[in-house]
């Protein structure tokens, strides 16, 4: 009984360990948007984010990630990622970087929203474009009062 025991206890702390939390790659052109479920097909604008039990979310544009926050709640989500408008196909950290909403960037939903790795690549990207820069909280409080 006592082997029993403790083969179960190993098979479920190998099940506890094994589920990584980290993100998946976007597959452009075939994977599905999460909340409007447009085909992802933008390298500059598309996001991501992974709740803390390894469920995968993507996006076509940052707007549709933020929207679904809006609606659900960030509580549950242990991984947020950004595309960088300055480095197409690399994610960042959503709440590290900067956002600019310029109307002379177009992005696949229509808010005109991007993000950069950066605050110094958005503040440079806003001379050329125009617009405003926004930080991550400061965007979903946009978002929100919208």
């Amino acid at each position: 009984m006592k082997k029993v025991f403790i083969t179960a206890f190993a098979g479920i702390l190998c099940l506890f360990f094994s589920c990584d939390i980290a993100p998946e790659e976007i597959n452009y052109g075939t994977d599905a948007c999460s909340f409007c479920k447009m085909t992802i097909v933008d390298q500059k604008h598309a996001s991501q984010y992974v709740t803390r039990k390894g469920k995968q979310f993507k996006f076509d544009a940052i707007e549709c990630m933020v929207n679904e926050i809006s609606e659900k709640g960030i509580e549950d989500i242990g991984i947020l990622l950004v595309a960088d408008f300055e480095n197409p196909g690399n994610m960042v950290e959503a709440v590290k970087a900067s956002y600019l909403i310029s109307e002379a960037i177009k992005s696949p939903m229509g808010a005109n929203l991007s993000g950069f790795a950066s605050q110094k690549a958005a503040d440079s990207t806003q001379k050329e474009s125009g617009g405003m820069v926004y930080s991550w909280d400061e965007l979903l409080h946009k978002f929100d009062a919208e």
